[in-house]
């Protein structure tokens, strides 16, 4: 049987959903094309897409897995670089992820983001505060500077101890991270850029450790002879978190609150009580997954996914490199029906994977619900007559094929 011709990813993501069509109109796997002609298989079923999650023949770690790595053939300059580069739980495979979730899992319990609930509320509450400032006598506000965006991070920051006068350089070279059509000038003076600001934290918290979480982890590596971290785990492991941290939770609050004015008729039902603010995040992720499409997994061996439930004579073999497709699948209408692409908070299957799935399920998860819970609710409560300032077109989307959010959120508070 012979395969499509690949179909080649957008590095700017400036159709992210027609872009998901288009991939599974190609079926429930099929090759894509990734910057600098990356090849790489592209899964958009969910239920294909969950058995290959879990499948222990499916690695994340290029360094084992992943010959192009291996052959030295991808370039720090290529705009994922960090993605695949990074060694710390993102990247890591077996018994090497089980250590390294290990140290960073104990931060995220259910326990402690419950305790974090006061934070998260006193944190909102003052930047509401700034907000109605913000947009007295009818200014336009960017919603997603104003808020969406300083919330997660300033909530990340405080869990790992992040020195305020790093926040701006490290919001810099988080979002170029995510910019997947970056020049290779940019990705590489990126790079170094992150690396130098976490080297300057780290030597902060070895001079004056703290009760965070960077502390822990360094206190991980050093009190053990650096048998359990490494300086580079350590280091790549401050990348995911300040990364992840804040990324996701920002593009959840952003698309919810921009789903919300553009359907009233959902947001009635939330005032009604007919739903919850627990649904309409719940359906904001699955219909706007905050990270479209993930780098990257690899085949330990070769996979033939009609043993997955995938279609007959299709093979991802061995090495190959695999893309889940998370805003593909959230829209599938094998799984939530011809309305798969409407924004329904009263639907019954809300399953979505835009937090992962299987070892690797995103740690941040209920802390970054937790966020958004409070988030939405507080936002409409204090500002019934929220609106947006400019026109459905206008809104631009980041410029990422990875991250799913808008580069602004322009609206009036009344």
């Amino acid at each position: 049987m012979g395969y499509p011709r690949p179909l080649v990813i957008d590095p700017t993501g400036r159709d992210i959903h027609g872009e998901a069509a288009r991939i599974r109109e190609l079926g429930p796997v099929t090759p894509v094309e990734l910057p600098e002609g990356v090849q790489a298989w592209a899964v958009s079923s969910p239920d294909l897409l969950k058995r290959l999650l879990t499948d222990p023949r499916v690695s994340k770690d290029p360094r084992r897995h992943w010959p192009r790595w291996i052959k030295g053939e991808i370039s720090p300059e290529w705009p994922l670089f960090t993605w695949v580069a990074v060694q710390n739980m993102f990247t890591a495979y077996g018994g090497e992820h089980k250590r390294l979730r290990a140290l960073v899992s104990k931060a995220f319990t259910a326990r402690r983001t419950t305790a974090l609930r006061p934070r998260v509320e006193e944190i909102t509450a003052t930047l509401l505060d700034g907000v109605e400032a913000a947009g007295r006598h009818g200014h336009i506000v960017d919603l997603r500077e104003e808020f969406c965006y300083p919330l997660p991070i300033q909530v990340i920051s405080e869990l790992l101890g992040l020195p305020q006068e790093q926040g701006a350089e490290l919001r810099a070279v988080v979002d170029g991270v995510f910019h997947t059509s970056a020049t290779p000038e940019e990705v590489t003076d990126n790079y170094a850029r992150f690396y130098a600001a976490l080297g300057e934290l780290v030597a902060l918290k070895r001079r004056s450790p703290g009760d965070d979480l960077t502390s822990a982890l360094i206190a991980a590596r050093d009190d053990d002879g650096g048998n359990r971290l490494s300086e580079q785990e350590l280091l790549d492991t401050l990348v995911l978190m300040i990364s992840a941290g804040h990324e996701t939770t920002v593009n959840l609050i952003d698309n919810a609150v921009h789903l919300l004015l553009t359907h009233p008729d959902q947001l009635t039902h939330v005032r009604s009580g007919r739903v919850s603010w627990e649904d309409v995040v719940e359906e904001a992720l699955r219909v706007e997954a905050p990270v479209a499409s993930l780098p990257l997994r690899y085949a330990v061996d070769d996979l033939v996914m009609s043993e997955f439930g995938g279609p007959d004579g299709v093979v991802i073999g061995k090495g190959e490199a695999i893309l889940a497709a998370y805003a593909a699948a959230g829209r599938h209408p094998g799984k939530y029906g011809e309305d798969a692409d409407l924004f329904d908070v009263t639907r019954i299957d809300k399953e979505h994977l835009a937090f992962g799935h299987g070892v690797h399920f995103c740690l941040g998860a209920p802390l970054g619900r937790l966020e958004a819970h409070i988030a939405l609710r507080a936002l409409f409560d204090r500002f019934p007559g929220l609106r947006l300032a400019v026109s459905q077109d206008e809104l631009e989307p980041v410029d990422s094929f990875i991250s799913n959010g808008h580069r602004a959120l322009p609206v009036r508070l009344c």
